[in-house]
């Protein structure tokens, strides 16, 4: 069985940095320690990545607040997590959107070219880790998807919560939610 670990956008501005929120460097370890379990070649993770430019893009009139601007240090993946990533030697995916575009010949190239089983955590629930769960179950569309809810969050609490029950109504499984 073809199981992968998606991490979704685990960085410092969306952890402690222009975009962080109390709680989200509790994910952390949880995190972490989901990285190693899958263990090398079954993790992949995304950097929501912007440039210099981003207050004049789509996305950046309607949250105009600089963020992950590529090589800063809001950019890269927070604490612990980024260790693991390192330790199983994950391929990071750079995306300028909140979800994945398969169709980038980079992107494509790091993906796998089949999954039975793909779980996602990370942040934003509510933005990039929703987007992304739709985009995988589109790439992958017989692969059970799963969506940890207690390795991922938001800052706005009542959107996560609505969002995963969005997920179980697109057919994604969400566990994790007795820990909430």
């Amino acid at each position: 069985m073809e199981r992968y670990l998606f991490v979704i956008d685990y960085q410092n501005d969306f952890v402690d940095g222009a975009l962080g929120f109390p709680g989200a460097e509790k994910l952390d370890g949880k995190i972490a320690e989901k990285v190693r379990a899958y263990g090398k070649g079954h993790v992949l993770f995304t950097r929501d990545t912007h440039f210099d430019n981003y207050l004049e893009t789509r996305e950046g009139k309607n949250l105009p607040v600089v963020h992950c601007v590529k090589g800063t240090k809001g950019w890269q993946v927070y604490g612990k997590t980024a260790q693991a990533l390192a330790e199983v030697e994950a391929p990071g995916i750079d995306k300028r959107v909140f979800g994945l575009d398969v169709t980038d010949p980079a992107t494509a190239a790091v993906l796998p070219e089949k999954a039975d089983a793909i779980e996602l955590v990370g942040l934003v629930s509510n933005i990039c880790v929703v987007s992304n769960a739709v985009v995988l179950q589109t790439r992958y569309p017989e692969a059970t998807i799963t969506v940890d809810a207690a390795c991922t969050d938001s800052f706005d609490k009542t959107l996560h919560r609505e969002v995963l029950d969005v997920l179980v109504g697109l057919q994604v499984q969400v566990t994790g939610r007795e820990e909430l």
